[in-house]
């Protein structure tokens, strides 16, 4: 480790400009402005609030993703073996999420941590031929200290005791199992955006802009220049003027793929975007909402796209409890829920329609389930809310809108167009410029995937070799700098942010 110490106060970056005001922009801003205290960084953000997109308590799943349920993070092999590798990464990665909020806490930015997150048990739920993957998966599982609380029962009043709505009138001759992971979490990605930029705000650490739209992002050629100058809109009183920053970051949820074509960097050929929205079905009865205090996980459907894994879900909205069941997948060619009919085709350019066509042709199984889910009514939305409450009734349960993702699709030199699924960082060979693509685990791992925003954009050198920085990185998550083969400090740093957070 080098000694070289406050390297940024002097000759490196003074501005940075993020643009989007979600959870992803609230942590880039809070790391950077502890890692850099001299930095100016000002937020825009096109809406009349931050938040209000993905990282909108209705336009997520609020699952603090841990890999405890979601099946679609340990595939089954052909040869049937589970590999169980994504699952141990995001349970990692929600881990360093857990220690920066714990951090936040003591630091004041979060007065209540109660607010936005909650202890909320994790099932995964499976039928027939599918028990066999679940036991699988748990026993694999279930050897990595991260899971090592982990439950399976396949026995029928075990599963009734785990969560009676599910089980209440179901045949006890069926084949059924589950996992659990009581260690779970509810998440209000909202609330804690909102907690942390309020906070930045109060202190003077962040500029926040409200309805203002960047039209712009022109990347300058001039030594003696900022490296990007953005044209800005203030929808308000329509004035456009013009900003420069040293840092660019586009975390804009599904509009980030046009912004980042805007930028005309190289990289950003690389990329294309199909847009899948989504719909709950929300309960109204409070008989039945009070039944229910768990998120449950099925299985997808074959070709579903990661975003549509159908799940059961407890949510503390708005200070109330609410049960959710979907998502379903809804098409839309609108990138963000607040966007335009227009954003697909805007996308679409000439160095993209090639490998965007080829990953359409080769996924047409996935165009299929998208147009069926399209024409679901509500009562077959309802018929796939039995297989899991098998009395569930009409009038209970309300169709309500979530967000709006768009599927990343990825140039590839052999294969053409491929499908990326998770989050993805697109950076600039100068490292001036990053942009955030994707969806799932998304908000969850916020900070692992912002701090490798940091370490491959023009901050890197600090990043690894500034001992300032890295005290201070230490201070704010320590299981950074644990090996992560080291499972027991890493369990223990679990532990001690969830006795902060208060989840228990």
């Amino acid at each position: 480790m080098s000694n070289k110490s406050n390297s940024l106060k002097d000759s490196s970056p003074k501005k940075a400009v993020l643009i989007g005001g979600g959870i992803m922009s609230a942590t880039l801003a809070l790391l950077l402005k502890k890692l850099v205290p001299s930095i100016e960084i000002t937020i825009y953000e096109l809406l009349d609030q931050v938040a209000n997109e993905s990282s909108g308590a209705m336009n997520n799943a609020g699952t603090g993703h841990s890999g405890y349920c979601e099946l679609n993070y340990t595939p089954q092999k052909k040869d049937g073996s589970v590999d169980i590798k994504k699952a141990i990464e995001v349970a990692h990665d929600f881990v360093i999420s857990k220690e920066f909020w714990a951090y936040c806490v003591k630091e004041g930015y979060i007065k209540n941590p109660q607010d936005f997150i909650r202890s909320t048990p994790h099932y995964s739920f499976v039928f027939n031929k599918d028990t066999n993957f679940l036991r699988k998966r748990y026993l694999k599982l279930k050897k990595h200290p991260l899971f090592k609380n982990m439950e399976y029962s396949s026995d029928f009043e075990t599963l009734n005791s785990w969560f009676p709505l599910i089980m209440k009138g179901r045949n006890d001759k069926e084949s059924f199992a589950a996992t659990k992971m009581v260690e779970g979490t509810d998440v209000n990605f909202e609330i804690l955006t909102k907690n942390l930029l309020l906070t930045m705000i109060e202190r003077k650490e962040v500029n926040l802009k409200l309805n203002h739209f960047v039209k712009e992002i022109i990347q300058n050629k001039e030594p003696d220049k900022k490296a990007w100058t953005l044209e800005v809109k203030d929808l308000k009183n329509s004035n456009t003027f013009v900003q420069e920053a040293d840092f660019v970051f586009i975390g804009a949820g599904g509009g980030s793929i046009i912004l980042l074509e805007k930028s005309k960097i190289d990289e950003a050929a690389n990329y294309g975007g199909f847009p899948v929205g989504g719909q709950w079905l929300v309960c109204d009865n409070q008989e039945v909402i009070d039944q229910h205090m768990a998120k449950v996980y099925g299985q997808a459907k074959v070709n579903a796209p990661p975003m549509s894994v159908p799940h059961l879900d407890t949510r503390i909205i708005d200070g109330k409890k609410r049960l959710l069941f979907g998502p379903f997948a809804v098409f839309s060619t609108k990138f963000l829920k607040h966007g335009s009919y227009l954003d697909l085709f805007k996308s679409i350019q000439v160095n993209n329609l090639g490998f965007i066509s080829q990953a359409g042709f080769k996924n047409i199984n996935l165009t299929k389930y998208l147009v069926e889910q399209a024409s679901l009514s509500k009562k077959d939305k309802m018929e796939e809310l039995k297989e899991f409450i098998v009395d569930a009734k009409d009038k209970d349960w309300n169709i309500e809108d979530a967000g709006q993702r768009v599927q990343v699709i990825k140039k590839d030199k052999e294969k053409g167009g491929i499908l990326q699924f998770g989050t993805e960082v697109v950076n600039n060979s100068t490292g001036s410029i990053s942009a955030l693509l994707g969806a799932s685990p998304g908000a969850s791992t916020s900070v692992s995937v912002m701090l490798q925003v940091i370490e491959k954009s023009i901050f890197k050198d600090d990043f690894k070799s500034n001992a300032d920085w890295i005290k201070q990185l230490q201070l704010m998550v320590p299981s950074l700098f644990i090996d992560k083969k080291d499972n027991q400090k890493v369990l223990e740093a679990k532990e001690k942010a969830n006795k902060i957070l208060k989840i228990y």
